[in-house]
């Protein structure tokens, strides 16, 4: 008959939740006591009480077993008869699922830590604290969970054992009040319980606990969990250590770019004052007294000298104001026509000098557009200036200028003949000082500020400014102005001509 009765299973009896745990945990406090004076036993001796030390964990042990296989947890209030004369103790269902193997617990590659205990049973925290001191850790306790905030708040942990059934405030409402503090957040928890349904680990791990062990504690696995959960907060220690020093160098990166720029823009300040002095004095000399033909060159080449330093200089400032956001963009109504006839004038003295071409296409029937001239044009001489000087003698550089394919811009395009940029130059030729690298490689090309200066006054505009180049082929740099500035343009959107 009993044979029967266990091939089919054993009867199931429901009594409230809080009876089996209250069941279950003296029962764990005597495997636990029984088990570490077995160890002790082993390591010190006596040796003659070790048989009968595990028989006391194992009677325990299957106790618990007939706990497990004969009784579900219900809010019920009333209590079936216990009926274990149903099942024989040595054939009960999960009797030696809890038995633990030897385990030898000094720490071997031990991640050290101070840990949490939290658990309402002050026999429960004796259990556990001395296992997890014989495994080498620094361990605090707390009989509460109003205790285990004021103790975390006051204090570093690196992990927390919290028991869920507790009284005033259990488990789950103590992990949920340390996920929701800022600081507290990323502090492991373990939750520990007497009970292990389906539903209440599953509600532990959704509140955010890592981890989740039942009592009577298996001490290999005890062992692991805390390995692992240690290790991987150590992970997001050194993550966090090096994300605030990833930020603190960033800031710093940020002081040190601001002192240089702040030292540039003074060395330009200062530097411009006298320059303009010394490019006021030549332009003079024809005034103080007559200069031959050797003389006139002389100044000549000194004035222009002068002047390139001296748009250099402007440049700098220029974009600095750019990047700051200061530069204002002045607009105006102007002849695309105009506009290109003047810039083509400023560099026509250099093409005639090397011997270059130069070609002016302009599409008819070009509307005018809004714009400020003199950005403009400096766009347009810095472009065919560079252009020519890299393009050898009987090349030729041609401006193109024509519409938009949306008819809402006017297109500008400055193409040479000449040696042509490497592809891994495109981006850092617009970048500020990013001729530098070009020439620590040895390479002849080098775009000065011209071209940063180019990108940022195109932009304010609302325009986009590309480069496209073949080594040995020439380079073509083109640039877009809208005809209308972007305020204008916002308005004639919402029906304002």
């Amino acid at each position: 008959m009993q044979q029967e009765t266990i091939a089919s299973g054993p009867t199931r009896y429901s009594i409230p939740q809080a009876l089996i745990h209250d069941l279950r945990t003296p029962l764990n406090l005597i495997i636990g006591y029984s088990e570490m004076l077995t160890e002790r036993a082993r390591e010190a001796g006596p040796n003659e009480f070790v048989s009968d030390l595990e028989k006391v964990s194992l009677a325990g042990q299957r106790l618990l077993g007939i706990i497990a296989g004969n009784f579900d947890s219900t809010t019920q209030t009333s209590v079936a008869p216990l009926q274990a004369n149903k099942v024989p103790l040595e054939e009960s269902p999960r009797a030696s699922s809890h038995v633990l193997p030897q385990v030898n617990e000094a720490p071997m590659n031990h991640i050290e830590g101070r840990l949490l205990v939290v658990d309402d049973d002050q026999g429960n925290r004796d259990v556990l604290t001395q296992r997890l001191k014989k495994q080498g850790y620094s361990v605090a306790t707390a009989e509460n969970g109003h205790q285990a905030l004021e103790m975390l708040q006051a204090e570093a942990y690196d992990l927390v054992l919290l028991d869920i059934m507790m009284p005033e405030m259990d488990g789950y409402e103590v992990l949920r009040r340390l996920k929701a503090n800022h600081e507290l957040k990323n502090v492991p928890v373990i939750m520990v319980s007497a009970l292990s349904e389906l539903d209440s680990v599953v509600r532990c791990i959704e509140l955010g606990a890592e981890d989740y062990l039942t009592k009577p504690f298996n001490a290999v696995l005890l062992k692991a969990r805390l390995g692992a959960c240690l290790e991987k907060k150590r992970g997001r220690d050194r993550e966090m250590k090096l994300f605030d020093q990833l930020q603190q160098n960033y800031l710093r990166l940020q002081e040190l770019e601001k002192l240089r720029d702040d030292l540039t823009n003074m060395i330009i300040h200062d530097l411009r004052t006298p320059l303009t002095s010394v490019i006021a004095a030549i332009q003079t000399l024809d005034v103080v007294g007559p200069v031959n033909e050797g003389q006139r060159e002389i100044i000549e080449i000194a004035g222009s000298g002068s002047e390139a330093l001296l748009n250099t200089i402007n440049s700098l400032l220029d974009v600095d104001k750019f990047e700051s956001g200061e530069m204002s963009v002045d607009y105006s109504l102007l002849s695309p026509t105009e506009i290109i006839t003047s810039a083509i004038g400023q560099v026509a003295s250099l093409a005639n000098e090397k011997g270059i071409t130069l070609v002016p296409e302009i599409s008819p029937g070009l509307p005018w557009l809004n714009a400020d001239e003199n950005k403009l044009q400096r766009v347009l001489v810095n472009l065919l200036g560079n252009a020519l000087k890299f393009t050898p003698p009987g090349g030729s550089v041609t401006l193109k200028v024509s519409g938009s394919d949306d008819n809402q811009a006017i297109r500008f395009c400055v193409q040479d003949t000449g040696e042509g940029i490497p592809p891994e130059e495109f981006g850092r030729i617009f970048e500020k000082f990013g001729q530098v690298d070009s020439r620590k490689g040895g390479r002849s090309m080098s775009t000065g500020l011209g071209l940063t200066f180019c990108k940022f006054a195109v932009e304010a505009h609302g325009g986009h400014i590309v480069v496209e180049s073949v080594l040995g082929h020439g380079s073509s740099f083109s640039f877009t102005i809208p005809l209308s500035p972007p305020s204008l343009r916002g308005a004639s959107a919402k029906g304002v001509d």
